[in-house]
């Protein structure tokens, strides 16, 4: 009876962990998913508009 109140108990003391890397896995998902239309816009812009990083370091000499 004693190890089966101890297997219980690291059971649901394991609970607790994974409920913790599932939240943290979920809000690692939903802020990719969120930055990413961010960073593709921003590579759109920069490829419409045609400034190279080159031209811009030429003006501060």
């Amino acid at each position: 009876m004693k190890k089966l109140f101890v297997i219980l108990m690291l059971c649901l003391s394991q609970s607790g962990c994974l409920a913790v890397a599932v939240v943290e896995g979920v809000t690692d998902v939903a802020i990719a998913v969120v930055t990413a239309p961010i960073k593709v816009g921003t590579a759109v812009v920069d490829a419409v508009s045609g400034e190279d990083d080159d031209e811009d370091s030429g003006d501060l000499e």
